[in-house]
């Protein structure tokens, strides 16, 4: 064999060993890269006030995420216009895992319906990563009003066309409001606020008749008698809360609005990384400590894939469109 053919040889070899080499050297670096995620602190952004209902359940959460990840989980409150400000801080953030969002329905099924300039895709523009659960909803009166059922709500409505306030937080305040109106063919005033610590305390204060709120926010009122609960808003009766009739029950037929909770990520984020996130809030809601505390603030916690909860939000974006139309409320 002559000389300059081995020498040939020789160099071929050596490149594609240093190419191999370089290669390895790279998987290496990139695996050691995703290896240290996280690194720093994240962010996990709540788009309604403290002391809303997805406020207190996103701060356990964050306790068990941060204990999960062995770096902190900062609560990070951005609320307004029906969530879509702290969505939209979200979809504009870099997709690295070190910005969450803890949303539920109000930003991704309903307010793209209720709102006429969303400035985000509530499917194109994230990254889901896991759902967290439900958060059911109560039918809620001041006590000093003359209606202890949903009959005798619906009765004094009828008697009294547009004197009847309703109070509302968030977009399933909204809905639940406009779909009982509809449903049961009432004339009532709509009042907003910005979230529902400022509702719940105007309706204790009797300054709005009846809202519709999570069971988070509006049981500590219940049990301590500040407002007297008439019903929960799902078809059916919630386990968290057995003695109070369904809205179906109480006379409202084809009523059942629940809220929904979840975990997302700008859109782009690494699938190494919305695996580790989905794999810690799996087992967050699989601590039977865990799920009790959260159970305590009425939140019914269950999770599930990112895969399912793509579909699910896909789903449950046509679903409240339906339900928004339905209710004949019209986008502002």
């Amino acid at each position: 064999m002559n000389n300059a053919f081995i020498q040939k040889s020789r160099h071929g070899l050596a490149g594609k060993l240093t190419l191999a080499a370089v290669g390895v050297g790279l998987a290496f670096c990139a695996s050691m890269a995703f290896a240290a995620y996280p690194e720093r602190p994240i962010s996990l952004v709540v788009p309604f006030p403290a002391g809303s209902g997805t406020d207190s359940v996103g701060r356990i959460f964050a306790e068990e995420l941060s204990k999960q990840l062995g770096q902190p989980v900062v609560v990070e409150n951005k609320p307004g216009a029906n969530a879509t400000i702290a969505a939209k801080f979200v979809s504009q953030a870099k997709p690295d895992g070190y910005t969450l969002f803890v949303t539920t329905n109000t930003s991704h099924s309903a307010a793209p319906w209720l709102m006429k300039d969303v400035s985000y895709d509530p499917v194109k523009d994230f990254t889901p990563i896991a759902r967290g659960g439900n958060l059911p909803f109560l039918l809620v009166t001041n006590p000093s009003r003359p209606y202890k059922t949903v009959q005798d709500l619906v009765d004094y409505a009828k008697a009294h066309p547009g004197d009847v306030t309703y109070a509302s937080g968030n977009s399933t305040g909204i809905v639940a409001g406009g779909t009982l109106g509809v449903a049961a063919g009432l004339d009532l005033l709509h009042v907003p606020y910005k979230g529902t610590p400022q509702a719940l305390t105007d309706l204790v204060g009797g300054q709005v008749d009846f809202m519709f709120t999570d069971v988070t926010s509006g049981k500590p009122f219940v049990d301590n008698g500040r407002l007297r609960a008439l019903a929960v808003s799902t078809a059916a009766r919630s386990q968290l809360l057995p003695d109070l009739p369904s809205m179906e029950e109480a006379g409202v037929p084809n009523f059942d609005i629940n809220s929904w909770n979840g975990y997302f990520g700008p859109a782009g984020m690494s699938p190494d990384i919305v695996a580790t996130l989905n794999t810690a809030i799996n087992k967050i809601v699989a601590d039977p400590d865990v799920k009790a505390r959260l159970a305590q603030l009425g939140f019914d916690a269950f999770s599930g894939t990112p895969e399912e909860f793509a579909k699910f939000v896909s789903d449950q974006y046509q679903l409240w469109g339906a339900l928004i139309k339905a209710a004949n409320i019209a986008p502002q």
